[in-house]
């Protein structure tokens, strides 16, 4: 296979952010490290990534980096800590970026978001909009309803070429800490990236509720990669 940087073969590296708060699931410490069914939740993520990627980094909270094998300490923002990871995996061509708040990815999913990166810059799982979805002002009047036909919601993991990936993160960190994805930056770089249909059960998991269902589901399905 042709990678997207010009080789025969892609290095892919794998980028999990495990940086995030655990204070809406009630936790003592990150998100990522709170457990789901007998073991933290980030491990999920990561023993899929690897079967799939070269190598996987994680970019975790000080103090949490010496508590496995290549991980880094984050940045002050989501992006931040993503552009840390970048940085200490200059052999990529490609990389894929993975939340550790969405532990039930699979295989199938990371391939098929790396497999548009023959043609475009980045890839993004996304599941449609199922609801009716209305823009307000700031009074919360309704302004227009919205062709919810053309619109995602969008997950991860998100797949980049390295050199898309790194470009877009060279900002300050005001716009790394504004943006809302490593997509957005990319498309605000003039990159080019591509929607892949992922599953509503990639869900990401911000509040009790959503532990409880992450928990069942994995009882319930068989956890292969």
């Amino acid at each position: 296979m042709t990678t997207p940087d010009g080789g025969e073969r892609p290095r892919v590296v794998g980028i999990i952010a495990a940086g995030g708060s655990g204070e809406r699931l009630g936790a003592d410490g990150p998100k990522a490290f709170v457990f789901l069914a007998g073991r933290p939740m980030v491990d999920w993520s990561h023993d899929v990534l690897a079967a799939v990627c070269d190598r996987v980094v994680v970019a975790v909270p000080a103090g949490y980096e010496d508590d496995g094998p290549d991980r880094i300490v984050g940045g002050v923002s989501r992006s931040a800590s993503v552009r840390n990871a970048v940085v200490t995996a200059p052999e990529a061509t490609v990389f894929v970026v993975h939340d550790a708040a969405r532990p039930l990815i699979d295989h199938d999913l990371i391939e098929r978001c790396v497999e548009p990166l023959q043609a475009f810059d980045g890839a993004v799982a996304a599941v449609r909009l199922t609801d009716t979805v209305k823009q307000a002002d700031g009074a919360g009047r309704v302004m227009a309803t919205l062709d919810r036909s053309t619109l995602w919601t969008v997950q991860t993991p998100q797949a980049f070429r390295a050199v898309a990936l790194r470009a877009a993160l060279e900002v300050d960190e005001a716009l790394l800490a504004s943006a809302s994805d490593d997509a957005s930056l990319v498309e605000r770089a003039g990159g080019r990236v591509a929607i892949v249909e992922g599953h509503p059960s990639n869900l990401k998991i911000t509040s009790p509720l959503d532990l409880a269902i992450a928990h069942r589901l994995i009882e319930e399905v068989p956890r292969g990669v």
